[in-house]
């Protein structure tokens, strides 16, 4: 089948911000989507020019489509510099340094498959900090008045894996190997003192609700997801 000039495979990128296995709502009443940051190494200039050549086609697309002949003069783009500033003003993560940034998205699940085309379901295998390869779509959105261009999420191609980003540890790693070896016993010598009154509770402290945040801005989200 002929590929659409508004269609894309990246060579091996970095994943981040992953929800590819369980869709994800950035906001309470946001409609749940699959996606993912894509980090695309600038040192891959074949896979850059194939992404500029793509939204070049979905802006052509939008002129003469979902715009109506009234294209922006500089329409919003979904591809960042890594090295740069957020639109907050705010430089990147370090992972983003000497890599291009793009959020990807898609309504609807799409295949996870391993370098021998295995599917892949397992949420230990699926992480941000894996490599791979990401089929994408641009294409142009006029929603609210706002006129863009945005990215669709397609199937993925696990390359290899990566550095899990996002701080997890195990137990073994934050205590080391001997951490169960210091676990107390209770103590012969500890005999309970029945004069000892139990001090009240502490006050219950107030629940926090963490914010939702822009991968792209660094910024509470407040506007349209995946675009």
């Amino acid at each position: 089948m002929a590929r659409k000039p508004t269609e894309v495979t990246t060579g091996e990128v970095r994943l981040s911000y992953e929800h590819l296995l369980k869709p994800y709502a950035n906001q309470p009443n946001a409609e749940p989507k699959y996606s993912v940051t894509l980090l695309i190494p600038k040192s891959d200039i074949a896979t850059k020019q194939r992404i500029d050549a793509a939204i070049q086609a979905a802006i052509a697309e939008g002129a003469a489509g979902k715009w109506n002949g009234a294209r922006p003069v500089q329409p919003p783009i979904p591809i960042h510099d890594g090295d740069g500033l957020r639109e907050s003003g705010v430089p990147f993560g370090e992972e983003c340094k000497g890599h291009w940034v793009m959020t990807a998205s898609s309504k609807l699940p799409q295949e996870i498959i391993d370098i021998s085309g295995n599917p892949l379901i397992n949420p230990t295998e699926v992480y941000s900090g894996m490599y791979a390869r990401v089929f994408i779509n641009f294409f142009a959105y006029n929603q609210a008045g706002k006129k863009g261009i945005g990215c669709g999420l397609g199937p993925v191609q696990k390359t290899r894996d990566g550095e899990p980003l996002g701080g997890k540890v195990s137990a073994a790693e934050a205590f080391g190997d001997s951490y169960a070896a210091t676990a107390y016993a209770p103590s012969a010598y500890s005999m309970p003192d029945p004069t000892y009154q139990t001090p009240p509770a502490p006050a219950a402290y107030p629940q926090y609700t963490a914010q939702q945040v822009d991968p792209i801005t660094g910024q509470p989200v407040t506007g349209i997801y995946g675009l």
